[in-house]
């Protein structure tokens, strides 16, 4: 595809035996998914019974410190889905639908009505609207180890039901907000899972990567393989490579940001998750490390006047302000557009954002692990505030790190993201020679990074 960057070639880890190996047997994954799926249940028990002060609970200190920084400092940007792989949520209900842990067993029939997704909600309005949700009492959850377990407890409560009437992983594609961020920003990410000739597929009647065979489940995401060009819906489970008789599938490391350049794969509903991440990234970075205390306090009394307002003020921000803005400029732009050109420029340059939206999570991110991340020491010493010194660790005591540093990398790390989406908006915009359709994406943009910037650093 074009030119520069993306002519270099991408590599397929599967020619390696070890790398293949660890990505194509079961034990593995197994075994990495059994220890998340007991991390998420100590993150339930300890907001359920543990002490009410969140930096001593391990409830707060393992999700929202621990696997947060691991999640949007190295996972995203660098796996994709790769933390789908391994996700806990779904594993329950999936190895009741499957009726087995290890592998396919023919002897064996799960426990599900294997309804289909209902047509009119296969995109992603539903995780959109959840994220939103979420959002709005994102102060509480961040900071109240018993809203924190109630919260992944109704995860896990919601992805079993799902899969006990709908068929395959309709939770994690339709519905999981996570799925949903992890799902935009995959777009960027280096790591990609492709077939490596589309004519073997054509000519394989039986469809296994998809349908399953004795070796593996087939994809239970949905998804053919050889019609994949995105990686928004692959969950990168490794499902296809071990079902292709063939070997025919790859897992590939490729130029960043490769996959905001797919215009036939473009749609309205990730259009709006880009400005929903966006403007939620800015939002808690004002709400949480802004000096404002009146609106942290409104953030955190969900249900007073104040509260409505701020809810209102976000949903409004994000939804309509934001995409409205930049709906504006393209249809003021100069530009002779039909409304069905208007329309295809709005959501392709939406997709610009994508780089700066996964920029602005890293550099709110950034300011408050390192200032959070002693208190891991500490709660894994006493996960549940009740006084022990699991490993003499109890007592560490609290400490920033790298917070001389931080404000340059948050500096960085934004211009950084801004300096990518102005040459993804300038590259999309050639690709219907409408050159002046970037022009409102860079200047919504610029000020978007520079107003982040002020809130994180001042």
């Amino acid at each position: 595809m074009g030119c520069g960057v993306f002519a270099v070639q991408a590599i397929n880890l599967r020619r390696n035996p070890i790398l293949n190996f660890l990505l194509v047997n079961r034990w593995p994954q197994l075994a990495i998914r059994i220890i998340t799926l007991a991390g998420f249940g100590i993150v339930i028990l300890g907001g359920l019974v543990g002490t009410p002060v969140g930096s001593q609970n391990i409830s707060i200190v393992l999700l929202w410190i621990a696997w947060w920084g691991l999640l949007i400092l190295f996972a995203v940007p660098i796996l994709g889905r790769g933390w789908c792989n391994i996700c806990p949520i779904p594993l329950v209900g999936e190895w009741l639908q499957q009726g087995t842990v290890l592998g396919p067993v023919k002897i064996l029939r799960g426990i599900s009505l294997h309804r289909p997704w209902p047509k009119r909600w296969r995109n992603i309005w539903i995780q959109n609207a959840f994220f939103l949700g979420l959002a709005v009492f994102s102060t509480v959850i961040l900071t109240n180890p018993v809203v924190t377990s109630l919260a992944v407890l109704a995860l896990l409560l919601i992805a079993t039901g799902m899969s006990l009437i709908f068929q395959k992983r309709a939770f994690c594609r339709y519905v999981c907000p996570v799925s949903g961020f992890i799902g935009l920003y995959s777009q960027a990410a280096p790591v990609e899972v492709r077939v490596i000739d589309t004519q073997i597929c054509r000519d394989h009647p039986e469809k296994t990567c998809l349908t399953g065979d004795e070796n593996g489940y087939g994809c239970p995401w949905g998804l053919y393989p050889a019609a994949i060009t995105k990686n928004v819906n692959c969950g990168v489970c490794m499902e296809c490579l071990r079902s292709c008789p063939y070997e025919n599938m790859a897992v590939n490391i490729r130029p960043f940001g490769k996959g905001l350049f797919n215009p036939r794969e473009r749609k309205l509903d990730e259009a709006f998750k880009s400005f929903i991440m966006l403007g939620g990234a800015l939002v808690y970075s004002v709400v949480m490390l802004g000096p404002w205390g009146e609106l942290k306090l409104a953030a955190y009394l969900i249900g007073s006047p104040a509260w409505l307002v701020f809810a209102a003020a976000l949903i409004f921000s994000v939804v309509v302000l934001l995409p409205g803005s930049l709906y504006l400029g393209i249809r003021f732009s100069g530009q002779r557009l039909t409304a069905f050109q208007l329309r295809r420029e709005f959501i392709n340059q939406s997709y610009a954002l994508v780089p700066l939206g996964l920029a602005a999570w890293i550099a709110f991110s950034l300011s408050f692990i390192f200032t959070n991340i002693s208190y891991v020491v500490s709660g894994i010493g006493d996960p549940f505030g009740w006084g022990w010194n699991l490993f003499g660790i109890a007592d560490h005591a609290w400490r920033p790190y790298l917070s001389t540093v931080t404000p340059y990398l948050q500096t960085v790390v934004l211009l950084a993201g801004l300096g990518y989406t102005i040459y993804t908006s300038v590259k999309i915009a050639r690709e219907t020679s409408h050159d002046q359709s970037s022009l409102p994406l860079i200047g919504l943009s610029t000020a978007l990074a520079m107003g982040h910037l002020w809130v994180l650093i001042g």
